[in-house]
């Protein structure tokens, strides 16, 4: 073989996208030595989409203190392109439910504010595109404390200025004011990950669905998507766009809503975004294999994973691909989907806490496509 593509996800708990790559390349490169590589950190526009993005960019990391969930000053990061017009945000870094005690998750307090806080010292510092992850989130503010962040104001009935938003004021939201809105939002585009198709509010949206997972009991749900519809409107009356039903407005809490209402948003599934920022199509060509992989390879993976999205680049140019993972179900759906090998790196006598241990990990990679690669 003159040229294989090496595109792996991270073994979640194990080895991050990159180490994984690294460990397939020894594999190949002890078989075929002067093959051409190409190693691509990937990820599906969850977790690790800010390091892969950061990288494949030659970007950098901004350190930054913003609030959290429960508007408590944090030290999390965020990246920018080399060329300083880009900036790539994971709303997990600085809204997500991890920083969120068990104890005191409550989707009607948390908010979004620091994700707003984020894209606005991204503006000023000059970034002008912004590829935003919102999955992980602690929140079902629709996105409220995110535009507070970024000047915009809501009122009530009476005209007063709500405070901090969260999910307990989306009934109140009477009218929007966007005069002191960040200027610099005008000339800035917006492109989100987002790998959920559920609408606005409703028994499919974002309250029914995600808000129990974020501490909400069924009165906390109720309340949430009541709000959730009166905020619909008025956005509605603001804006003059119906986001009630459009797919994906539901995401991260109705960030998604807002984010296409307000900022004029792309929503897209995590791992087209990923391929079309790597300009993946381009870098594969003449490839003869690529070898793709997840932690766990199942029915799953054709719904929008790292390897199906792959597999779908790959059949257009007639390269065949390869799957590892570290366990595998369903291998007979993943080749009839067109997988030309699927395989699981590890041997059937290891447990789970072996495998699991990096160094085990990373040498079952390489052994495992040492066999691959005597087999083409």
């Amino acid at each position: 073989m003159k040229k294989v593509v090496i595109a792996i996800d991270s073994f979640k708990g194990c080895l991050p996208s990159a180490e994984a790559g690294k460990a397939a390349a020894e594999g190949i490169r002890s078989v075929f030595p002067k093959c051409e590589i190409l190693s691509l950190p990937i990820a599906d526009g969850g977790e690790g989409m800010l390091d892969v993005l950061i990288a494949a960019t030659n970007g950098r990391e901004v350190q930054i203190s913003a609030h959290n969930p429960l508007m408590e000053w944090h030290d999390t990061y965020y990246g920018i392109s080399e060329d300083g017009k880009t900036a790539f945000i994971e709303m997990a870094s600085i809204s997500g439910l991890p920083l969120v005690p068990p104890e005191k998750r409550n989707p009607m307090l948390t908010t979004s504010y620091g994700t707003g806080e984020l894209i606005r010292d991204a503006l000023e510092r000059g970034c002008r595109n912004f590829i935003i992850g919102i999955g992980g989130s602690a929140t079902n503010d629709a996105g409220l404390g995110m535009l507070q962040a970024l000047g915009f104001r809501f009122l009530d009935k009476e005209g007063k200025i709500l405070e901090t938003g969260n999910g307990k004021i989306l009934m109140e939201v009477a009218s929007i004011d966007t005069s002191f809105v960040h200027p610099d939002l005008r000339t800035s585009h917006f492109t989100v990950a987002c790998d959920v198709q559920n609408p606005f509010y409703g028994l499919e949206g974002a309250a029914y669905i995600f808000a129990p997972q974020k501490g909400a009991d069924r009165k906390m749900v109720e309340a949430l998507d009541a709000g959730m519809k009166n905020f619909a409107e008025v956005i509605f009356h603001t804006t003059g766009k119906d986001i009630s039903n459009h797919s994906g407005t539901g995401a991260a809490g109705g960030m998604g809503g807002s984010l296409l209402a307000f900022l004029n948003a792309k929503l897209k599934p995590g791992i087209q975004l990923m391929l079309e920022t790597l300009d993946f199509s381009n870098k594969i060509k003449g490839a003869d294999l690529i070898i793709t992989g997840e932690g766990k390879a199942d029915k799953q993976t054709l719904m929008g994973k790292v390897p199906s999205g792959i597999l779908d680049k790959a059949r257009k140019q007639k390269i065949p691909v390869i799957l590892i993972a570290g366990s595998v179900e369903n291998a007979d759906d993943l080749h009839r989907a067109g997988f030309r090998g699927v395989y699981s790196i590890n041997p059937p006598s290891i447990t789970l806490e072996q495998a699991m241990q990096p160094e085990v990990a990373r040498a079952n990679i390489s052994e495992t496509v040492v066999e691959i690669c005597r087999s083409f």
